[in-house]
């Protein structure tokens, strides 16, 4: 579990946390009343940075200590600003289903013959307990050609992991380089429209 984000009293009126440099939250679950806190935006930007699917340990303002996830973050679409974070609480003694990134390491064969990577999936949905969440699932993705895709059957995850996405889903694959079609010319379509016009003279 990484290190403990203090959690702050939310005491003052939105503008005025923003100048302060804190932004809106709420720790919730389905065992305890909903506690509305602020968090300091350098802390969390931090934290969401460094691994947004982490299990973290919030301090509330009252001293009480939780382990919890980032559930949502809230942003503004066009600045980008974060406007409220929703904390999860987490019983550790119980499974979690959440998703986690996926890392794809090495530069395929397929994009040194002229290939395109195109990534289908960032993430995927697992289950398992708490304290063997991974932080990422890795794939070496070196050894793919042109046409070649790698599905979610293909991750690789301890026994502790349970992988609940499709296993048909395509997680990445190599393209082959479009080309236009020299064939199809501009000046191929001059002659279409000259009797085009033609016609159109002889019809007035």
């Amino acid at each position: 579990m990484s290190n403990s984000i203090q959690l702050l009293d939310r005491t003052c009126r939105l503008k005025q946390m923003r100048k302060q440099g804190q932004i809106p939250a709420v720790v919730y679950s389905s065992r305890m009343k909903s506690e509305h806190v602020a968090v300091e935006e350098k802390v969390i930007r931090a934290a969401l940075k460094s691994n947004a699917h982490a299990i973290m340990e919030v301090v509330l303002p009252s001293k009480k200590k939780h382990p919890v996830m980032i559930h949502q973050v809230q942003k503004d679409c066009l600045s980008g600003q974060l406007i409220h974070i929703d904390f999860l609480q987490i019983n550790m003694k119980e499974k979690l289903d959440t998703a986690v990134a996926v890392h794809f390491s090495g530069e395929p064969i397929g994009t040194k013959e002229g290939g395109m990577l195109q990534i289908e999936m960032h993430e995927v949905l697992i289950r398992c307990m708490p304290n063997k969440l991974p932080s990422s699932l890795d794939v070496d993705i070196s050894k793919l050609s042109i046409g070649d895709k790698l599905h979610v059957s293909d991750l690789e995850a301890s026994k502790d992991v349970e992988i609940l996405t499709d296993p048909e889903a395509i997680l990445v694959t190599i393209l082959a380089a479009q080309k236009l079609d020299e064939t199809l010319e501009p000046a191929a379509l001059e002659p279409q429209a000259d009797s085009d016009a033609a016609e159109a003279e002889s019809a007035r």
